[in-house]
C-alpha cells in the first residue's frame, strides 16, 4: 500500500558527519516527506547549521524537523565546531568517532522522546539501531554510496588479496587490494574495525538495506552486494542536490551563459578534499594546455600552502592572466546543481566522490575521473565500465599534465571521445525516465516492514 494512503508515519534519520552523507541523507529525507512521511533529521548543532541554510535556500518546503545531537564534552580537543568532519584535522577523525559513540546515551533519550516509527542510520553507528531496538523502533541502514564500492571492499576484508574478483572491470592489482583489506580492518575508535561498523551496522538492518544506486547502472553489483550482505539491496537513487536560490549565482551563470554548447569543463574536487600544491600545479597546467573552457572550484589546506591566503598565491604564477575569460576560478560556494544542468557544460572533472559523480550521470555531462582515495577508484572504474566517461592515468603513482590535457581534450573536443559523450546522454535520458519508480518501490517496502 502506497505511503499516502497510510496515517502519516514519522522517520528518524542519523547520517554520518561528512558533508557527502548529510547531503545525500537530506535528499531522502526530501523524498520522504514528498511521500507523506515525517521527518526527523538529527545531527550535531555545527551540521545543522549547514542543513538549515541549505532548506531556507530551497524553492519548496518540507516536512523536516531538524534535532540536535550533541556529543559529550569528554574530549577537549574536539570543540563543537570540530563535530564534524569539514576541516577537521585528519589526527582527530577517530576522536570524532569515539565522541559520536558516546552520544548514544544522548541519541536514547532523543527516541524516548520522539518515539519514531523508523530509524534510518548510517554505517558508521551500530550502536543507533542497538538503542532504537532497546525503545521497540524498527531501524534500516542507508548506505549513501555505490554498491560497486562497498562490494569490493567487503570481498577484500574477507578473502586473501590473491583471490580473483568476479568482476574483472572493477579489479585491481594484488597489492591495491591488499591495502583495501587492510584498510578495511583498520581499528578507528572503541575497539572497532571499519568493516566491523559496517557488518554490524548491515546484520543489524531489519531486512533490507537501502543504498543510493539506481539498478540501471549496478544491477549486477546490487545483487553480489545482496550476496555478502545476506540482506536485500534496495536503490533509492539518484539521490542529488536541487539547485538552490543564490543571489551569488549570477557571476558564474552569466558567464557559462556565454559560452558554447558542451564545451566547458566543470572542476571540482568537493567540499572536504584538497589537493597537493603540486597536484594543483599540474591541474592549472592541464587545464590550461587543453585550450577548453573552464570552471574551477579551488580550495586549499595544509602545509603545503601555509601562509598562502589567495587564489593568485597557490596557482601557478601568471595562470589566471594566460588563461583571461576562458577560465573562471573560484574558491567559494558555486551552485553546482545549476552548472552540471546547463547545456553549456561538457565536462565534469571529478575525483569521483559518488554523490558527484551521480549528479554528473543524471545531467549527462561525460565525467573526467580523477579519484584521490577510499572508494573514488572503485567509483572511477564503475564510470569507465558504464561508459560515461575516462579515467585520467596516473604517471608513476601521480597525476601529470600531459595526461590530464589529453583527457579532458578527448573528452570534450575530439572524435574518440563522441561514444562517452553519447552514452552520457543515453544514461541522463534512461535515468530520467525512470523518474520516482525506485524510490517508490523503497518506500512501499518501509510501509510493509512498519504494518508487521
Amino acid at each position: 500500500m502506497d505511503a499516502n494512503q497510510q496515517p502519516r508515519s514519522s522517520i528518524l534519520m542519523l547520517p554520518w558527519l561528512p558533508h557527502v552523507h548529510v547531503s545525500s541523507y537530506l535528499e531522502l529525507a526530501k523524498k520522504f516527506s514528498d511521500k507523506n512521511f515525517d521527518v526527523y533529521f538529527c545531527s550535531t548543532p555545527v551540521t545543522l547549521k549547514q542543513v538549515r541554510e541549505s532548506l531556507a535556500n530551497q524553492t519548496k518546503t518540507y516536512s523536516i524537523q531538524l534535532v540536535d545531537l550533541h556529543l559529550p564534552n569528554d574530549f577537549p580537543e574536539l570543540p563543537p565546531h570540530y563535530h564534524t568532519t569539514k576541516d577537521l584535522p585528519p589526527n582527530l577523525m577517530n576522536t570524532l568517532k569515539a565522541a559520536l559513540d558516546g552520544a548514544k546515551p544522548a541519541f536514547g533519550e532523543i527516541l524516548k522522546t520522539l518515539k519514531p516509527n523508523l530509524l534510518i542510520y548510517d554505517f558508521i553507528q551500530p550502536w543507533a539501531p542497538a538503542e532504537a531496538d532497546n525503545h521497540d523502533i524498527k531501524s534500516v541502514m542507508f548506505y549513501p554510496g555505490c554498491a560497486a564500492s562497498i562490494a569490493y571492499m567487503v570481498f577484500y576484508s574477507r578473502n586473501n588479496p590473491t583471490v580473483e574478483y568476479p568482476f574483472p572491470a572493477l579489479d585491481f592489482p594484488e597489492i591495491q587490494r591488499q591495502k583495501i583489506g587492510q584498510f578495511m580492518h583498520m581499528h578507528t575508535a572503541n575497539g572497532l574495525t571499519n568493516i566491523g561498523r559496517f557488518s554490524e551496522c548491515a546484520e543489524r538492518s531489519e531486512k533490507m538495506v537501502l543504498i543510493n544506486t539506481l539498478s540501471d547502472i549496478e544491477a549486477k553489483h546490487i545483487d553480489f552486494l545482496s550476496g555478502l550482505l545476506g540482506k536485500e539491496m534496495v536503490p533509492v537513487g539518484p539521490l542529488v542536490e536541487e539547485p538552490t536560490n543564490n543571489n551569488n549565482d549570477s557571476v558564474v551563470m552569466d558567464w557559462l551563459n556565454k559560452k558554447h554548447p558542451s564545451s566547458v569543463v566543470y572542476a571540482s574536487f568537493g567540499t572536504e578534499y584538497f589537493l597537493s600544491m603540486e597536484e594543483m600545479e599540474e591541474l592549472a597546467y592541464g587545464l590550461e594546455l587543453s585550450g577548453v573552457s573552464f570552471i574551477w572550484v579551488v580550495r586549499f589546506h595544509g602545509d603545503d600552502f601555509r601562509g598562502k591566503h589567495s587564489i593568485d598565491e597557490v596557482l601557478p604564477e601568471g595562470f589566471l592572466k594566460r588563461v583571461g575569460d576562458r577560465g573562471m576560478v573560484l574558491d567559494g560556494w558555486v551552485p553546482q546543481a545549476k552548472i552540471l544542468q546547463h547545456p553549456n557544460t561538457g565536462g565534469f572533472l571529478s575525483n569521483c566522490v559518488w554523490n558527484s559523480t551521480v549528479e554528473g550521470m543524471i545531467n549527462g555531462v561525460p565525467i573526467i575521473a580523477m579519484p584521490m582515495k577510499v572508494d573514488q577508484p572503485m567509483n572511477a572504474k564503475l564510470v569507465v565500465e558504464v561508459g560515461v566517461g575516462i579515467e585520467v592515468p596516473r604517471v608513476d603513482g601521480k597525476f601529470k599534465r600531459e595526461e590530464l590535457t589529453r583527457v579532458i581534450e578527448e573528452v570534450v573536443k575530439q572524435e574518440k571521445g563522441k561514444e562517452v559523450r553519447m552514452k552520457a546522454t543515453e544514461l541522463s535520458h534512461k535515468l530520467k525516465e525512470r523518474g520516482d519508480m525506485d524510490i517508490n518501490f523503497a518506500v512501499d517496502k518501509l510501509v510493509q516492514l512498519l504494518n508487521e
